[in-house]
């Protein structure tokens, strides 16, 4: 009876405290694809894309199974895996409904003959069809020919800031239109090293802000050189992937972001970088481009979204890979979430160790290191009209980015981009009126101003006449009153005059 009294009664304080302090949903419990809203919230979210398949390497046809696979490119509609743990690149062919293998690329003719490829973890493949590939394992990046014959290779950097004992082990690379190296190295956290066509080393570019606590900063500085000496150096923090969009911009993932600084909405987990090296992201969104708002313990997982890659689609929305919860986030060019779903787990579109994502077309492909697995991900009627109404926007056909906006709130509600879309689309059409409604359901404080600047205006335009005619009767009716009032004055004066004559 004691022991039944007992059970209740922490039944009744367990929510009890529930009821006094309620807790945010967070994503991880919540459903597989989902949104944030102005207020921080997690909404519901119609899937934007479905798993379309899941390839394996019995379905791929490999021979050797593959062995904790790395990296992904994607070059004419085909698809480039390293298969890292074999010490192998295999060129698939994603057109039909399983992957045709079309090479398997384990050495290559070398200048004192065959060369073996060891470790290696990356590759891209320049508009002349040249080959470069980050061959880890023998510390080196690779110039190779469509038909595999050595060009060239670059390697350490020759630069005197480096500890010498360093090994150097490129990681991941881009090239750009005149191929120009971009690569990440182990160890190396200066930013992005960078080769010129010839091989040169031309320098280091983007590297992160260095961050601090502001208390140590100032002990750092009160200290003598042996307690420095002891502390924990500021240092840039190390890229985990890069990607080069059409337009020659470099995006750089990162996923050693301070808890604290996203707590804060800082942090930068996302990078865009010019020419210069500069960070030209737009951060417009309530919150930045970094994952989950809401992270903790549970389920062996803890701390919060680890971008480990990253693509980019030709209308500017990025596609981030969360290593941490197995989970894709993407935003559009203004930082505004577009859509998350993942997670992790052994079920068809979930993850266990997602290493590398890429995208052909609309499709997006993300390879799962431990599972040694490619998934195949399509985007749905929802995902599509999405895609559609941006693209229409960029294009200038704003009537019919309007009508796929629409299409999409009808699906979603509370899809906070469709109100923005449909608001940014009427803005254009100079339906400034109805745009500030748009604008003002999801508290864009930004666009309404804008709005309303415009709708002031051309109020101001359609009723000129009218403010004319008031401005003027304000200014001019006193001024006729006064004068009224002095001429009947004089009147009555000139009326008591004559009477007193008169008498």
């Amino acid at each position: 009876m004691r022991k039944n009294n007992l059970i209740i009664m922490a039944g009744i304080l367990t929510m009890a405290c529930a009821l006094l302090c309620p807790m945010k949903v967070r994503a991880d419990e919540y459903g597989y694809s989902y949104l944030y809203d102005y207020w921080g919230d997690v909404k519901a979210c119609p899937d934007t894309y479905t798993v379309q398949n899941v390839f394996t390497s019995a379905e791929m046809g490999l021979e050797i199974p593959l062995k904790n696979p790395q990296g992904l490119f994607n070059y004419q509609d085909n698809l480039y895996l390293c298969d890292s743990g074999n010490n192998r690149i295999i060129e698939l062919n994603m057109q039909g409904e399983r992957p045709e293998v079309l090479r398997i690329i384990t050495s290559f003719k070398g200048e004192s003959g065959e060369e073996q490829l060891l470790n290696p973890t990356d590759i891209a493949i320049s508009n002349e069809g040249n080959i470069f590939i980050a061959d880890q394992g023998n510390g080196r990046v690779l110039k190779l020919n469509s038909e595999l014959e050595y060009i060239m290779e670059f390697t350490k950097p020759d630069d005197n800031t480096l500890d010498p004992s360093l090994v150097f082990q490129p990681t991941k690379l881009v090239i750009d239109s005149a191929e120009r190296v971009y690569c990440i190295a182990v160890g190396i956290n200066k930013g992005l090293i960078k080769y010129e066509n010839d091989g040169t080393f031309s320098g280091f570019i983007g590297a992160t802000p260095a961050s601090y606590d502001f208390a140590d900063y100032v002990w750092k500085k009160l200290a003598t050189q042996e307690q420095r000496a002891k502390m924990v150096s500021f240092v840039p923090t190390e890229y985990d992937n890069i990607y080069i969009d059409y337009e020659g911009f470099i995006y750089a993932c990162t996923g050693a972001v301070k808890a604290d600084d996203l707590r804060k909405n800082e942090g930068e987990a996302v990078r865009k970088l010019n020419l210069m090296g500069s960070n030209i992201l737009v951060q417009n969104g309530e919150y930045r481009a970094a994952g989950d708002l809401y992270f903790g313990k549970g389920g062996g997982y803890e701390g919060p979204s680890y971008f480990t890659d990253i693509t980019v689609f030709d209308n500017d929305i990025y596609v981030c890979l969360d290593r941490n919860r197995g989970r894709i986030f993407a935003y559009d060019d203004q930082g505004r979430m577009v859509f998350a779903f993942g997670g992790n787990g052994n079920m068809d579109g979930y993850f266990r160790r997602p290493a590398a994502i890429e995208h052909i077309g609309r499709k997006l492909y993300v390879v799962d290191s431990l599972d040694c697995s490619i998934t195949a991900f399509a985007p749905t009627e929802f995902g599509s009209l999405i895609y559609e109404a941006t693209e229409e926007f960029t294009k200038g056909n704003y009537d019919k980015s309007l009508a796929a906006w629409e299409q999409v709130m009808a699906l979603n509600g509370n899809y906070d981009l469709a109100y923005l879309g449909i608001g940014r689309a009427l803005l254009r059409q100079e339906n400034y009126k109805e745009a500030m409604e748009y604008f003002e359901l999801i508290y864009d404080d930004d666009n309404y101003s804008k709005a309303y600047k415009q709708y002031r205006k051309q109020w101001v335009e359609e009723n000129i006449v009218a403010v004319v005619i008031v401005i003027l009767a304000i200014f001019l009716l006193p001024l006729g009153i006064g004068r009224f009032r002095s001429i009947k004055q004089e009147i009555d004066r000139a009326e008591v005059f004559e009477l007193n004559g008169k008498e």
